[in-house]
């Protein structure tokens, strides 16, 4: 497979956003995850020093909270302040302290340097309620809310610059779910608040592959979003637990892009491309178990509802097949830069999170590292890239078809400061190393276009089966750097079976 490159041929910047991350009030995300007084891995603020460290390392470039579904009867005002109220989550069903609320986040996000994103109720909650939520975080001394922040030990406005109306209020499971017409009319008028709180917030609302629902909420809001938000969850194990294998996960990455590119189309359709664009603000690979909680009938008991949750925590779940579909839908993200802007990968510890904490330390699961890969040694100018005889492999999906995806995807990619390449390379196939041979255009004379004699390196991260995966005491997931020696024309490269792999060329 000869791989083309070509730097004049520049798709775009990315965004640093699509890096982003989710956290959510749902089984030891908060409690036990990130907030953890008391604990002796605790700073003096209750938050896990280990778990803010490996943030920092992957440099969590924006934080979506506090949900997610819970946000849907979350009201902030309880969360404030010296005297807190618990609540009890409905859509969890599970009572929440509120002992961390909107102070805790931002003190959080200002730990681990990243921008905070906070997702409104629009489901029993109202405009007003979202514009107060705005005028504490964002006014400096004006009105009662801003100065109530300033009494709870924040004088300087904590300048909170994204801001989500809801979360899937288009879903039957979310509590306040509205009809397209609604939630059009709902979005505009909570939008006319915020702004008029701070017209600097940046404002998105929740979207899907629906023409009714998009048309009517772009009609009535095209003057007030600059995002509209997708979320996406590609195997849906919420009621059975069943998870895909690596083959029907591989499946999976056919068409991986298909709603970016419906939303695309109605935005151009609808003259909006250069004005909104699509923050892809939930998406995992897997959804995640929460069996009985949406059903109709009470009575149901903690074993039935609440402690199977445990299961998502179980880490030998999350294996090379959750890696490489991660590294594909970011390659996919990134060719995408030019109208997806932000993407927040939910969650990010416990639950499906690529971080996973116990009493005694955490387990950085698969996934983490593949965030470590592209946030630490991918450049942000997306290149175009084509190849020449591309294989293909046969897996059967979920539903026992037999269908066919490239075994091998390829970002290329430049620095806007500094010289070089980096190459996403992803090898699907299970057992089968894949040879790549890079065809990169060149002129002597111009030193910049000659990567010839230039130090090529490779990252790669792979484990001994498509079953690899990490834990406590057990470690059989990790990036491996090799040096390649001398770049030269049309170099071949090996990638390991079911790998995720960067490799850098020149400086």
């Amino acid at each position: 497979m000869k791989v083309h490159i070509n730097e004049k041929r520049v798709l775009g910047k990315r965004d640093n956003m699509i890096y982003g991350h989710f956290i959510e009030h749902f089984h030891r995300q908060i409690y036990g995850g990130v907030y953890e007084p008391g604990s002796p891995m605790a700073d003096e603020d209750g938050f896990r020093q280990d778990v803010l460290e490996a943030m920092r390392k992957i440099k969590v470039p924006v934080l979506r909270w506090p949900g997610g579904c819970f946000v849907s009867s979350y009201h902030w005002k309880e969360a404030v302040g010296q005297e807190r109220t618990p609540m009890f989550d409905k859509s969890w069903r599970v009572e929440d302290p509120n002992t961390f609320g909107t102070d805790e986040y931002i003190k959080l996000c200002r730990k681990i340097g990243c921008e905070p994103y906070i997702c409104t109720n629009a489901g029993t909650g109202t405009p007003e309620e979202m514009s107060d939520w705005v005028e504490y975080c964002n006014l400096e001394t004006e009105g009662k809310y801003a100065r109530w922040r300033i009494e709870n030990g924040s004088a300087e406005p904590y300048k909170v610059k994204y801001w989500s109306i809801g979360n899937e209020n288009y879903g039957s499971w979310e509590i306040g779910a509205k009809s397209a017409a609604a939630w059009g009319e709902l979005v505009r008028e909570s939008a006319k608040m915020m702004k008029r709180a701070d017209p600097g917030t940046e404002l998105t609302a929740a979207a899907l592959t629906d023409l009714e629902w998009n048309i009517n909420l772009l009609k009535n809001c095209k003057d007030h979003l600059q995002w509209i938000s997708i979320h996406e969850y590609w195997d849906g194990i919420n009621q059975t637990n069943d998870y895909a294998d690596y083959g029907q996960c591989m499946a999976y990455t056919k068409d991986i892009g298909h709603s970016i590119d419906e939303i695309r189309g109605l935005l151009t359709a609808m003259k909006l491309e250069k004005k909104i664009k699509i923050a892809f603000d939930e998406w995992n690979l897997r959804g995640w178990y929460h069996p009985n909680v949406h059903t109709i009938g009470q009575g149901l008991t903690k074993e039935e509802y609440l402690y199977p949750r445990d299961e998502n925590d179980d880490n030998s779940k999350y294996t090379m097949a959750d890696a490489v579909f991660t590294a594909c839908f970011l390659n996919t993200l990134n060719r995408n830069c030019d109208i997806v802007g932000m993407a927040n990968y939910a969650p990010i510890v416990n639950t499906r999170g690529c971080i996973y904490t116990c009493p005694d330390g955490m387990v950085l699961r698969s996934t983490y590292f593949v965030f470590d890969l592209y946030v630490n040694y991918l450049g942000d100018i997306v290149l175009d890239t084509w190849c020449e005889d591309a294989p293909v492999m046969k897996v059967k999906n979920k539903q026992g078809e037999t269908v066919s995806v490239d075994s091998v995807d390829i970002l290329a990619t430049g620095f806007s400061e500094g010289k070089g390449l980096a190459l996403a390379a992803i090898n699907k196939e299970a057992d089968e190393v894949r040879s790549i041979t890079l065809s990169i255009p060149y002129e002597e004379k111009e030193a910049d276009m000659s990567y010839c004699a230039s130090k090529i390196s490779i990252y790669s991260l792979s484990g001994s089966s498509t079953e690899s995966y990490n834990d406590i005491g057990h470690m059989d997931v990790k990036i491996e750097e090799r040096d390649l020696g001398q770049f030269y024309a049309d170099m071949v490269i090996d990638l390991k079976p079911h790998s995720v792999n960067i490799i850098r060329i020149g400086d």
